[in-house]
């Protein structure tokens, strides 16, 4: 059910936080405060990967949100460590996913766009952890054509079938708790849990005004909803290819409902990874399994009047990046300094199993900010958008561009998180601007991209 707090403790968090700053408020520790931890030794440790879709970095109370109650990734964050600055390759479910599970780019990896397989110069995590004796398994949504629901190069696929979250994520779970539980090797594991949760909110969206009811369906729901982003009617200038993605058919009360079953599905998910997580603790492996938890992109939850993904805008970009192993991992961390991305869970995962990263990788291991150790990190982090569009954040600012449109977007992070302002032509900021074009450019020119893989879904249908 709904958070019970009054409403004038949303308003704060609305107030105060916005994409994730709220973590510090939850009773987590800052980097500087953390201690360093033992060394994991030379074993290899088993890896819990869990993998959610369209889980916004502060849809978790953890993180501050007062609108859901998630007591289990909860539970995952007091355990170990979590990323503020974490962040999306890609706000599309299959070009993110090819980054998680290659360390690549989606243009690197041939997935630019939904129902494509990945490139097979990009051996996959499964291939990858082979390599170091690892036997690993893949249960839940894939998303990436590759033989799926039957074969993934490089895992066990434990079949699930597909379709909706409410579906099909306690299928997942139970697969999940029966593995954990029963396994008998020797060998570490790498083992996938794909839960789809809060992905059906995208069902609302498309189906808005029969499931959004501008009447609302339960009087018992008064004072309940959450309440609105601040940035819920903002427009701040943007690229043709992003003007006008404004969903315009609710009134605020329908954004509230909608909020509302957003939150109750991330519920969901939690319920799920509670059962994974238990699982995990009743084999007796969890001091030598370290769990990563992520999510291919957020949604959009109003702000900038937005529903679903595709943007560059902190509500589709950033995302969870949570990993724990106690004992072997800082717990109840909060850092917010570093930059992550999607492309660092290839790395880490190498790092922890003793082998090189995968080719060409543009990842970084957590592994030493995870141990509080030294270390020289990344200045920016980049997405990729709608195939020719690009973002790049850098501690301070993002900045966003499109090929060949004259608008850009810069946005002051620190002065402006909700992302109401636009200042890419502010004459103040005309040498930030430069500087981020000339990182961009760098950037792109350090890629490695390939053909495109074919588009399943545009093959003619079999009569």
């Amino acid at each position: 059910m709904s958070s019970t707090k009054p409403k004038h403790n949303r308003r704060q968090f609305l107030k105060t936080t916005a994409a994730g700053t709220g973590a510090l408020a939850a009773g987590l520790t800052r980097p500087a405060q953390a201690a360093q931890v033992p060394a994991m030794g030379n074993s290899k440790p088993n890896f819990l990967f869990i993998v959610c879709d369209q889980l916004g970095l502060d849809a978790i109370a953890a993180h501050g949100c007062p609108d859901a109650h998630t007591p289990n990734i909860d539970r995952l964050v007091r355990r170990g460590a979590t990323f503020i600055e974490s962040h999306s390759t890609n706000p599309v479910c299959s070009p993110a996913r090819s980054s998680l599970f290659t360390g690549r780019m989606p243009v690197e990896t041939g997935v630019i766009s939904n129902n494509r397989a990945i490139h097979p110069s990009c051996p996959n995590m499964g291939q990858w952890l082979e390599t170091a004796g690892y036997d690993s398994y893949y249960c839940g949504k894939w998303h990436i054509p590759d033989g799926y629901p039957t074969k993934i190069a490089g895992f066990n696929v434990l079949p699930v079938g597909a379709g909706q979250g409410d579906l099909v994520d306690t299928v997942v779970s139970r697969w999940s708790e029966s593995f954990l539980k029963s396994r008998n090797s020797k060998k570490p594991f790498c083992f996938v849990a794909s839960l789809m949760q809060p992905h059906d909110i995208c069902y609302w969206a498309i189906q808005g005004p029969r499931l959004v009811p501008e009447k609302l369906p339960f009087k018992a729901l008064e004072g309940l909803l959450p309440e609105l982003p601040p940035n819920n009617k903002s427009r701040p200038r943007a690229p043709a290819r992003l003007d006008g993605m404004a969903y315009k058919g609710f009134s605020d009360d329908q954004w509230r409902y909608y909020l509302y079953i957003y939150y109750r599905q991330v519920e969901m998910l939690d319920a799920d990874i509670g059962r994974i997580l238990d699982a995990l603790d009743d084999s007796g492996q969890a001091g030598n399994t370290i769990v990563m938890l992520t999510s291919d992109h957020g949604d959009g939850r109003g702000r900038h009047s937005h529903v679903q993904k595709w943007y560059p805008y902190e509500e589709s970009v950033k995302v969870p990046m949570i990993v724990s192993c106690p004992g072997k991992i800082a717990e109840g961390l909060a850092d917010t300094e570093h930059l992550v991305s999607g492309l660092d869970v290839m790395c880490t995962m190498s790092d922890y199993a003793g082998l090189d990263a995968p080719p060409h990788s543009l990842g970084r291991s957590l592994r030493p900010l995870l141990e509080r150790k030294p270390a020289t990190w990344r200045e920016f982090v980049g997405s990729e958008h709608h195939i020719d569009g690009r973002m790049l954040r850098t501690e301070r600012y993002k900045y966003v561009r499109y090929a060949g449109d004259p608008v850009e977007q810069l946005f002051d992070i620190k002065a402006d998180p909700w992302e109401m302002t636009n200042l890419y032509d502010d004459p103040k900021l005309a040498g930030v601007v430069r500087d981020h074009r000339r990182m961009l450019d760098a950037w792109e020119g350090s890629l490695k991209p390939v053909e495109p893989m074919p588009d399943i879904s545009k093959r003619p249908r079999k009569t």
